[in-house]
């Protein structure tokens, strides 16, 4: 964990002006948004969406109301969390082998056909999937699909740029104190050795264990394929089968196991002007009670910020050392008081709110949720999610807490932390 934890905070001190703006500009108390609305938003119209799952195991949802396709294929077990110990990093680097030869394919090949259709590629990867795909217009998409499938070859040029741009992109993440803090938060909650601890932006992977890991990882079985601008679903999901009926299908595998252990995690740099601090619990409940404890959070105290993945809940913050101890003090004060009715109600206002935006940022965008929801629920409903928004009551938040308060959270502190308490001393604060 310590290689992964090198940093230099004076050369980020941009990022962290960047970073105050926006926590300042986001987490103004709820007081003084005289403008916020006093009923829940209602979403717009997101059009026909249809879920199929093929004999392979690979399921297909696409909906037909976009303009442009957005075609993304989500594979559920090639986050980090899927590495073994002699493994680490080879998550990020198999990412940057996205579109790479691959299936009697050269990589110039693959580019030159995404080129001639108009295709703006994209991959993404973290913690617990990777995505690969692009947009295009919808006459376009279905020819270029195969492309998203390809079987590696490990040509050695491709794992050389492959390599290099994941070591360009750790090395920039490590100069970042948000990634950091973020790094160190799911070490802190889970132990830094563990599937969720351990850390995703590593560069030490062998070609081996690349090789071995993406073999292992992307495949077609309980793979999510999204797709917007789709306006006969049957007969993209027949040329879906036939364009991938050629691409690996592996076995069914474990998620790994990882129990919260509520440690802490702590990275001093004594030249640094600033503390990020963060403080996390485990949780129970859906994804939009956890959206709306995340707002909770922000809109309970002033220059913090709530976060919520589907394994943690919490906040963070970005202050001056002497404010270290007042950040943790709040954090742990909004969990272990009762909650107040209008700032749920305005909670639930602005998760419900996040949640219409995100589907109206594009195909793209809209892509990445319906995948999410498939992998997470089995399909795709946006009147049942803002249905559940709407139901959310402040039992559920008071109960939400109560559980959370059982356990010591996890901290971790990032900066200037000489006046940041230490985790034990939180211990008397929480049963």
């Amino acid at each position: 964990m310590a290689s992964v934890l090198r940093f230099n905070f004076m050369a980020n001190r941009e990022t962290s002006w960047l970073i105050r703006r926006k926590l300042s500009a986001l987490l103004t108390p709820v007081e003084e948004f005289p403008g916020l609305p006093s009923t829940i938003p209602t979403p717009a119209s997101t059009g026909s969406v249809l879920v199929t799952t093929l004999s392979n195991g690979l399921t297909v949802v696409s909906e037909n109301s976009s303009s442009s396709s957005s075609i993304s294929l989500t594979f559920p077990k090639a986050g980090s969390v899927f590495e073994s110990n002699m493994e680490v990093g080879a998550a990020i680097v198999s990412k940057c082998l996205a579109f790479k030869s691959g299936s009697g394919l050269s990589s110039a090949l693959i580019t030159r056909n995404l080129d001639n259709n108009g295709a703006s590629s994209f991959a993404t990867s973290g913690r617990k999937k990777s995505t690969i795909g692009f947009t295009t217009h919808p006459e376009k998409a279905v020819n270029i699909v195969p492309l998203l499938a390809t079987n590696c070859t490990f040509e050695n040029w491709d794992l050389v740029d492959a390599r290099k741009q994941a070591s360009v992109e750790v090395n920039e993440a490590m100069l970042s104190a948000e990634t950091l803090l973020t790094e160190s938060i799911f070490a802190a909650a889970f132990g830094a050795q563990s599937a969720m601890g351990k850390p995703y932006y590593s560069t030490g992977a062998s070609i081996d264990s690349i090789k071995s890991f993406r073999n292992r990882s992307y495949v077609l079985n309980s793979a999510v394929l999204a797709a917007t601008g789709i306006c006969d679903h049957d007969t993209f999901v027949r040329a879906v089968e036939e364009g991938l009926s050629e691409a690996a299908v592996g076995p069914s595998g474990d998620i790994p196991k990882s129990t919260f252990i509520g440690s802490e995690c702590r990275v001093h740099d004594p030249f640094s002007k600033y503390a990020y601090i963060a403080l996390a619990f485990p949780h129970l409940g859906s994804i939009p009670l956890l959206n709306v404890l995340k707002q909770y959070i922000s809109l309970s105290i002033q220059g913090v910020s709530g976060f919520a993945t589907t394994d943690l809940v919490g906040g963070f913050g970005v202050t001056d050392p002497d404010n270290s101890c007042a950040i943790v003090d709040a954090l742990c004060s909004v969990v272990t008081s009762t909650p107040s009715v209008p700032v749920v109600e305005r909670a639930k206002c602005l998760a419900k709110a996040e949640t219409i935006f995100a589907l109206d940022r594009g195909s793209r965008c809209l892509a990445e949720v319906m995948a999410w929801s498939v992998l997470e629920y089995g399909n795709f409903s946006t009147v049942d999610t803002f249905t559940e928004y709407d139901s959310i009551t402040l039992d559920d938040i008071s109960s939400a807490f109560k559980y959370m308060a059982k356990n010591i959270p996890a901290l971790a502190a990032v900066g200037n932390i000489d006046r940041v308490p230490y985790q034990g001393s939180l211990s008397s604060r929480f049963s």
